[in-house]
């Protein structure tokens, strides 16, 4: 594994070495072609495309290069010559320059960062390749091969059946082999659920749409009551469900790897206090307070990812608390690690509920009267996942909930 990893990090930094240098030397005829056609029209007056333009040098008698000039000849005027070698030397030095930090960046940033990246995906790879290697070091007997067979064709579909061998030899396979059978049918539960879930959420809006339908059908053109009740519910239960759809999506990208994180460095109080003035002007039954500590650190982070997640955690603590009720935003530094927290003064969690909160649809018994999908929170775990952090959550029932990001 080693060797494909050299491989690909090498054709990597070819690759990105070719894209730097034609990349600089574009911005660098660029940016003499602008420059000679500023002091051409600051000697002109004007810019044509039909006049003659040349270089020539001036050289001592010991034939050295003391001015570089750039020509322009106007028909029926005199030639114009302008002295650019100053010029060409500073636009030069600093291209250079910009070339040297682009490959510094590369070396010492991109080509580390990209190592990482291909090891990561390799090591599973190279950890299957290592178990190879040791099984075919050991040296089984033909029974043993039949024991290891019989036993997996007779394994039964049922959940809770396990691989049995009753070989001592075979207690590191065995164990393998019953790790992945349990990985593999915690996944298919976990799908068959969210795909059950997921049609149970959507099977609703789809049935008021429905039955609203069928209404304005029957009634709703001589009834202009039915008529404006059904295009309002109508119309709210289409938001609900392109809602639920963008959050399916979401959930489906993240799964698939196909959403990529744009990290930088984010200001952790510029991104709270942010949330904390939007939240301020678009919700006035709430009162919203911003707290940040000093010398609250900034972070690597992808800020629109992160500022949803924050977003999720306000929603919740705004649908949760009653009107007129304080919601306190806050940001800072606790242990070394930086933090964004959302605390409210609502309904709270017992702790049975607190344990299953951030699993896919799940919802508590007494979160059930208000208007919700269940998959905010689960959003909000897969971005911060991606972020390398965790929650940390303190709930009271009727005193309120306080989660914490920490980074």
């Amino acid at each position: 594994m080693n060797s494909i990893t050299r491989r690909l990090n090498a054709s990597f930094a070819g690759q990105r070495a070719g894209r730097i240098i034609i990349s600089t030397l574009l911005l660098f005829v660029l940016c003499c072609a602008g420059f000679l056609a500023a002091f051409e029209y600051r000697a002109l007056g004007f810019l044509k495309w039909n006049v003659t333009r040349s270089f020539f040098a001036e050289r001592t008698l010991s034939g050295n290069v003391t001015e570089l000039y750039y020509r322009v000849v106007n028909a029926g005027a005199d030639p114009v010559d302008i002295a650019v070698g100053r010029t060409f030397t500073v636009i030069c030095i600093v291209f250079a320059a910009i070339l040297v930090f682009r490959f510094l960046w590369l070396a010492l940033i991109s080509a580390p960062r990209h190592s990482r990246k291909v090891r990561q995906i390799l090591d599973p790879l190279n950890e299957l390749a290592l178990k190879a290697d040791e099984l075919s070091r050991m040296e089984f007997g033909e029974d043993k091969y039949h024991v290891l067979e019989d036993a997996i064709a007779s394994l039964d579909a049922d959940e809770s059946s396990r691989l049995s061998l009753g070989d001592s030899d075979l207690l590191g396979i065995e164990a393998a082999i019953n790790n992945l059978l349990t990985r593999i049918r915690e996944a298919n539960r976990q799908q068959a659920r969210f795909v059950n879930d997921a049609s149970h959420e959507l099977r609703t809006p789809i049935a008021v749409i429905g039955g609203y339908a069928d209404m304005l059908a029957r009634w709703g053109k001589d009834d202009e009551k039915v008529l404006t009740e059904s295009i309002s519910a109508i119309q709210t239960e289409t938001e609900r469900m392109k809602h639920l759809v963008e959050q399916l999506l979401f959930l489906a990208r993240g799964d698939s790897g196909k959403m990529q994180l744009q990290m930088e460095e984010v200001n952790l109080q510029d991104l709270m206090k942010e949330a904390y003035e939007e939240s301020v002007m678009i919700d006035e039954d709430h009162v919203y307070r911003f707290r940040a500590e000093e010398g609250t650190p900034s972070v690597q982070a992808d800020p629109g990812l992160l500022k949803q997640a924050v977003r999720i955690l306000i929603d919740n603590a705004a649908k949760y608390t009653n009107k007129g009720d304080d919601i306190i935003l806050s940001c800072g530094q606790a242990d070394g690690h930086p933090y964004l927290q959302v605390q409210d003064s609502g309904i709270g969690m017992a702790g049975s509920d607190a344990q299953h909160m951030f699993e896919r649809f799940y919802r508590a018994d007494k979160a059930r009267s208000f208007e919700g999908t269940g998959l905010g929170l689960s959003i909000a775990k897969w971005i911060v996942d991606k972020h390398r952090g965790h929650f940390e959550v303190l709930s009271r029932q009727d005193i309120g909930t306080r989660i914490r990001i920490v980074l």
